[in-house]
């Protein structure tokens, strides 16, 4: 019986912060753990007997074995997140092997093909307990990115209750956490019209993420706000910063006051530098940044959960005990007419078209149809709002009590910097902004489009693709022919923001970059109510789990998985 079943904690102590693992074979063991944070005192689960686990420095070029050790009493496995790797090693029960169960061991083996800033962690719900960890690949030929100094930035959530409590809690009680409700004595900048109009859709603006801060604890590198965790500089040095959001539940909006950020890679690829004040990271994704700290002994990094409840605090400090003012929580955000998909004022794009092949994929829609705008028009007849009108769907996706929303207009949001970041006085990034700064390995034009919903009903916290939860698709992948050139459209029919993973494959986002260099990631945020697009090169053959990386959401159906067929060798 697993520690949560039993009501016990169980196991020793985690210890705060990543030991360092190099080489070509490394052992992991997976435990059950303890982990306190401030006042708060819980279950965890630790690899290597630390909180994240270890950070893996590996080299492009390498050959790495692991073996995976499991002491823990629960099924494990590691995903290598963002890693080029064989389906049968990428670590997801149920779909590319079976769980390692307790007191067995698994190895897994695969050669490094790429460089940059990734993770690892279980696909089970042993993530959220601390089951995740940080990975450096160093270039063979050399970083081209100079610097004095080199961080990770791993943030997380932690939470006390046992992640299959709370996901219970979820499921049986109607946003069972937000705790920033409104009432009819709240100061929310709302007209009576508009809470009219969100009571009728039985809907909160407020509803900005499913777990806050009175559950979760913010951790910087396993570190909460009151335990100064610090990294050394020297006043003019270039400090390089790779932040990942390991958290189960969170965006963070990430800030340094009084330091400007020059953003140089995302999910591990490089891009053009961008120098920003603050950007919003979903779960799954990172982003490298570059520093140089001059002319304060101290600065503030800043990772506030997106609905503002709460944040993560590290130090840049010149000398030890250096502090800088950590700002105070900023206002709460509220959702608006764009996140509710009935964006009625919007204006045309200028998207850049010249690589697709537009006989191929003549009536498809193939870009944005208009950009998100943050404020709500005034003039709309709140009367004649209809949220669910399931005509606007298209046949693949299937109405029933999975599908409470349908977005009337979801546009394009590349353009949007996230949910509360639209008006804050400086310099936000956007997807709209990221260029990569090397060629894309394919300059094929798509031969056609794929659309994908993304649907839930909030109520009943039910979330699925194409209004059809994994349990019931299980024997109808996404299927995709090896080589094959595809575009792939994301529709979100919710107002949450879902950071939606690909495994084995990095695709192009449809930015409007200039053709040959739009950005490769491996998860990308689609916007409430909005969409989004990327093209995919289907070369990776095998079955490949695709998913939100919000892992509630995950583990109650918004999980697919893709098929790139033919196998190698002429298989499958």
């Amino acid at each position: 019986m697993p520690a949560w079943a039993r009501g016990s904690h169980g196991g020793t102590m985690a210890r705060k912060g990543s030991d360092v693992l190099s080489g070509e074979h490394l052992t992991m063991t997976v435990a059950d753990s303890s982990f306190a944070t401030a006042s708060r005192h819980g279950p965890a689960v630790t690899v290597n007997g630390t909180l994240p686990g270890p950070l893996l420095r590996l080299r492009e070029g390498q050959n790495l074995v692991v073996d995976l050790e499991n002491n823990s009493s629960m099924g494990t496995s590691i995903h290598w997140h963002g890693l080029l790797v064989p389906f049968l090693m990428d670590g997801v029960p149920g779909v590319t092997m079976a769980a390692v169960e307790p007191g067995e061991r698994f190895r897994y083996e695969f050669p490094i093909r790429q460089a940059g800033t990734y993770w690892w962690h279980a696909h089970t719900l042993q993530e959220p307990m601390g089951h995740y960890g940080p990975i450096i690949i160093d270039p063979a030929n050399g970083d081209p990115h100079q610097v004095d100094r080199d961080y990770v930035v791993m943030l997380s959530d932690w939470s006390p209750m046992d992640p299959h409590v709370l996901m219970k809690k979820l499921k049986v009680g109607e946003a069972p956490f937000n705790f920033q409700k409104t009432t009819a004595t709240d100061d929310y900048p709302l007209s009576g019209a508009e809470r009219r109009m969100w009571a009728r859709m039985r809907m909160m603006p407020t509803d900005i993420s499913d777990v806050s801060a009175p559950l979760y604890s913010y951790l910087l590198n396993g570190h909460g706000p009151e335990d100064g965790l610090e990294f050394a500089f020297n006043p003019g040095e270039r400090v390089r910063l790779r932040f990942i959001n390991g958290a189960a539940m969170t965006f963070f909006n990430v800030r340094i006051p009084g330091l400007p950020m020059k953003v140089i890679a995302a999910d591990g690829q490089d891009v053009r530098p961008i120098e920003v004040d603050e950007f919003q990271i979903g779960n799954a994704e990172t982003y490298d940044v570059i520093v140089e700290p001059t002319g304060a002994d101290a600065f503030a990094i800043v990772a506030e959960a997106m609905d503002r409840s709460g944040m993560g605090v590290g130090m840049l400090a010149s000398r030890p005990g250096a502090r800088a003012d950590v700002p105070l929580l900023r206002d709460p955000p509220l959702l608006t007419m764009a996140d509710m998909g009935m964006n009625h004022g919007s204006t045309a794009d200028s998207m850049d078209h010249g690589g697709m092949d537009h006989g191929a994929m003549e009536g498809m829609d193939t870009g944005s149809s208009g950009a998100a705008s943050g404020t709500m028009d005034r003039s709309m007849d709140m009367d004649s709002m209809s949220m669910r009108d399931t005509s606007l769907l298209p046949p693949s996706v299937k109405v029933g009590p999975g599908v409470d929303m349908v977005s009337m207009n979801p546009v394009d949001r590349m353009g949007d910097p996230g949910i509360g970041l639209a008006d804050v006085g400086h310099r936000v990034l956007n997807y709209r902004q990221l260029v990569s700064a090397n060629m894309n390995p394919d300059m094929r034009r798509p031969t056609r489009l794929k659309e994908i919903h993304l649907t839930g009903n909030m109520e009943r916290y039910m979330w699925s693709f194409d209004g059809q939860k994994f349990s019931a698709v299980t024997d109808d992948p996404i299927r995709f022919a090896f080589n094959e050139r595809v575009r792939v459209k994301l529709v979100n029919d919710t107002m949450m923001a879902h950071p939606i993973h690909l495994h084995g494959h990095f695709f192009e986002l449809v930015n409007g970059a200039p053709h040959g260099h739009q950005p490769l990631k491996h998860t990308v945020i689609v916007q409430p109510g909005g969409s989004a697009q990327f093209d995919l090169t289907a070369n990776e053959p095998g079955d490949w789990a695709f998913h939100c990386h919000l892992i509630y959401h995950m583990h109650n159906g918004m999980f697919q998985v893709v098929t790139v067929r033919p196998l190698q060798g002429g298989e499958g």
